[in-house]
């Protein structure tokens, strides 16, 4: 009988420490689950604004008029909060994103919530206000038409879960 090998996860590096957001900083997730997978090299942190070309810091973005899904049909575009169009960086990460996926044959993905980029069931309303809309990012929705899962930084717990049937299948 063979062991099969763990899955890999994409995880947004901000979550893990890494200073990548717009404003230099991390937003460091404390989780027993990430602790784990951590320590079982499962991990692979990316941050595809870093990846798209945009620099740390960087000018807050924000998605006007859609949501990820829009931004990639080229129905919609993320601006920073000076008006600059930064959507080809935008889906360029997600391009980079969706390529180190499939590379690693990662099959799930934990990305920072509310993010233009990783959001996966909240995004910013394009006003720099604060607002918050139901929404994806660009990245969480390349990925998700590709058939990789996505799961915010609160929904870790169910990412196990759904790792744990992948893996016994």
């Amino acid at each position: 009988m063979t062991q099969k090998t763990a899955e890999k996860i994409l995880v947004s590096a901000c979550l893990v420490g890494s200073k990548v957001r717009y404003n230099a900083a991390a937003v460091p997730c404390e989780n027993d689950w990430l602790e784990q997978w951590k320590a079982e090299n499962r991990i692979i942190a990316f941050c595809p604004e870093v990846a798209g070309g945009l620099p740390v810091p960087r000018p807050p973005a924000e998605m006007k008029g859609a949501g990820g899904a829009a931004v990639l049909e080229g129905k919609g575009q993320v601006l920073d909060n000076a008006g600059r169009d930064v959507t080809a960086q935008f889906i360029e990460g997600a391009r980079k994103a969706l390529e180190t996926a499939q590379r690693n044959q990662i099959k799930v993905a934990i990305l920072k919530e509310n993010s233009p980029s990783c959001g996966s069931s909240f995004i910013y309303d394009g006003t720099f206000s604060g607002v918050r809309l139901e929404g994806q990012g660009v990245t969480t929705a390349l990925l998700q038409q590709h058939g990789i899962r996505v799961f915010s930084e609160n929904e870790i717990a169910a990412a196990a879960i759904y790792l744990a049937e992948l893996e016994n299948a």
